[in-house]
């Protein structure tokens, strides 16, 4: 009878669902695997926590002391080579940390300049103030001037019936798509020569197929020179560049230039030079109020700016860093502090880094 008990007793053992045959069991193992923490240990974790939270708040603002947000240009354009070039020596150390930013073109960047949070400095076209100046009058006391960078010549490159600008009167133009320089400084330019065209903003590569059948008489670049599509694209003979003469009217924001041979071989005769002109392509900055932390942060970058240019011209980056201009002035603007102290070799050797 004993061992008929004990049977019937192992059966029911059996018959009892998993979870209750392991309740016991699981909660034995939660509660040796989670012992009480004591308020030590509490406190220590939370001691540790506020140290790594109070070092990477140090990190932080140390970062952000020394950043000042460069509005550069599009993708495809000189503005945002130079910045990035600009963003690889001027460092300090680590101390400035300059951030170039993708914009809609040098035009924008006055703009952006003037409204967009995070900008401190930007590159812009010296004609771009002049639709701006009517707009905001005290422009000139809010964007101080930097340095000049390099010039964008204008290009006008027509089809072979054409020989001359009053030739293009009332025909088809293309000046690129709007937010590029061409299409703000090329337009303008047409209007203080005395030229009415029939003006179009469409991408050049799309202008210059349509140049190509006959559907459009002249495509206008404003960019810095050699271009890819005049030198490594084979044209018809009789397309070339038009001369744009310099005169009084176009003195007060733009320089002479030239196109030659050595910068387009297929389009300009050995030895000959087509006259034109070029908008000089500028660096700019807000101008922040003395004693404020975002002041101090473009006098570092203009010291270490200044104090670099010599590398900036060394192979390896972009030639055109050779034609930068520190003593050059724009018209209306005046001369951020910084870089007025550059000015004068003594006081240069004396500038001071905040």
């Amino acid at each position: 009878m004993r061992k008929l008990l004990l049977f019937m007793l192992a059966l029911s053992l059996l018959a009892l669902p998993a979870s209750a045959q392991n309740a016991g069991k699981s909660g034995d193992q939660k509660r040796y695997a989670e012992p009480a923490t004591s308020a030590t240990t509490r406190s220590g974790r939370a001691a540790r926590a506020g140290q790594l939270r109070g070092a990477e708040e140090d990190v932080r603002d140390r970062v952000n002391a020394g950043t000042v947000g460069l509005a550069a240009g599009l993708l495809e354009g000189a503005p945002l080579r130079f910045a990035t070039e600009l963003a690889r020596v001027v460092n300090d150390g680590g101390k400035v940390h300059v951030l170039p930013i993708v914009t809609r073109g040098p035009t924008e960047n006055v703009n952006d300049l003037l409204y967009l949070k995070g900008i401190d400095i930007a590159i812009i076209n010296s004609d771009s103030l002049d639709e701006y100046r009517a707009q905001v009058p005290e422009i000139g006391s809010r964007i101080v001037h930097v340095m000049n960078l390099f010039p964008s010549e204008l290009h006008v490159f027509v089809r072979p019936e054409i020989k001359s600008l009053a030739d293009l009167a009332g025909k088809k133009v293309n000046f690129n798509t709007q937010g590029t320089a061409a299409a703000y400084s090329g337009p303008l330019i047409f209007s203080r020569l005395g030229i009415e065209v029939d003006k179009t903003f469409v991408p050049h590569p799309v202008a210059l197929e349509q140049m190509r059948k006959g559907e459009m008489a002249a495509v206008v670049f404003v960019t810095s020179k050699p271009v890819d599509a005049f030198v490594k694209r084979k044209w018809d003979e009789g397309f070339k560049f038009l001369p744009v003469p310099f005169g009084p009217g176009l003195a007060d924001y733009y320089v002479p230039a030239t196109l030659t041979s050595a910068d387009y071989p297929a389009l300009v005769p050995a030895g000959q030079t087509i006259e034109t002109i070029a908008v000089p392509t500028v660096l700019v900055a807000y101008n922040w109020s003395p004693g404020m932390p975002r002041y101090d942060r473009v006098t570092a970058f203009v010291n270490e700016l200044f104090g670099k240019l010599d590398e900036l011209r060394s192979t390896g980056f972009d030639p055109k860093w050779k034609e930068a201009n520190p003593t050059a002035s724009v018209p209306g603007l005046q001369r951020l502090k910084a870089a007025e102290a550059w000015q004068d070799p003594k006081t240069a050797n004396r500038a001071q880094r905040p």
